[in-house]
């Protein structure tokens, strides 16, 4: 599988370039007439909150998709925060939610759609000058954390966390840069591309340093809300997802999403 994996369409040429054009049983019998999608505000390339839409390759990825299936209106909606998004999914709100990661909580009111459409590396922050060893989660012991509130990290680090570590909630990316920088956390955990793109945006590249080894590796899904109408497009999405991965067009998209 491609492990990077992702970038958004540049036009709706390419979008069609890279899937197909609509299948004829789609457009004959759409499962789906309207589908609404929504995902992380802040978390490029994958994703990002452009008026009052969510911006980035995972959307292009997803409304290709749709399209393809005979969905004849895809809507991009920005529930203001990652919480938020969560919670529109939870709701029936959304219809599709993309860039998640998988856990039980979670699937209790999602159906995930295999594969995973990328592998994304998540980073501990540090202020420049303050790194320090980190080789397995329990060199973060002692420390005091901070992280986007509605992040979660996988089962097995989310239950290492809130047994072991001290790691706080921040309401917002830039909020978590703040309270790094502010000597409120000695550390901060967020996914390593977005990571270096928002600490690009907010200036902050020259104050900050990655440690090398990632925290953990996960896989990010798109998935249907189980309060979803749409939910007969799973089997076809899961097959696109899988052509365009295998073809190299995710990772396609998320280059062009990375000059944007």
């Amino acid at each position: 599988m491609d492990k990077l994996a992702m970038s958004w369409l540049t036009a709706p040429l390419l979008v069609f370039t890279l899937l197909g054009t609509p299948d004829a049983t789609a457009q004959a019998q759409p499962a789906c007439a309207a589908l609404t999608m929504t995902g992380h505000p802040s978390y490029p390339p994958v994703a990002w909150a452009a008026q009052g839409k969510i911006a980035g390759a995972a959307p292009e990825l997803v409304s290709a998709i749709a399209a393809k299936l005979g969905v004849k209106k895809v809507v991009s909606k920005d529930f203001g925060s990652w919480e938020g998004a969560q919670n529109a999914a939870r709701k029936g709100e959304a219809d599709v939610i993309f860039g998640i990661y998988k856990n039980d909580a979670r699937a209790k009111y999602l159906d995930y759609i295999e594969p995973p459409f990328m592998i994304d590396p998540v980073a501990i922050v540090v202020r420049k000058g303050a790194g320090f060893d980190f080789a397995e989660w329990s060199d973060l012991k002692g420390r005091k954390g901070v992280t986007n509130t509605g992040e979660s990290f996988g089962d097995k680090f989310d239950a290492y966390m809130a047994k072991d570590l001290t790691v706080a909630r921040a309401d917002g990316v830039d909020k978590v840069f703040a309270a790094l920088l502010a000597k409120q956390a000695d550390y901060m955990i967020i996914g390593l591309y977005p990571g270096r793109d928002e600490a690009g945006k907010m200036g902050f590249a020259d104050k900050v340093e990655f440690l090398p080894k990632a925290l953990v590796s996960a896989d990010m899904y798109v998935a249907f809300s189980k309060q979803s109408k749409c939910g007969a497009l799973r089997a076809g999405f899961g097959a696109k997802i899988k052509t365009a991965v295998d073809g190299g067009k995710v990772r396609a998209l998320l280059k062009a999403a990375e000059k944007k």
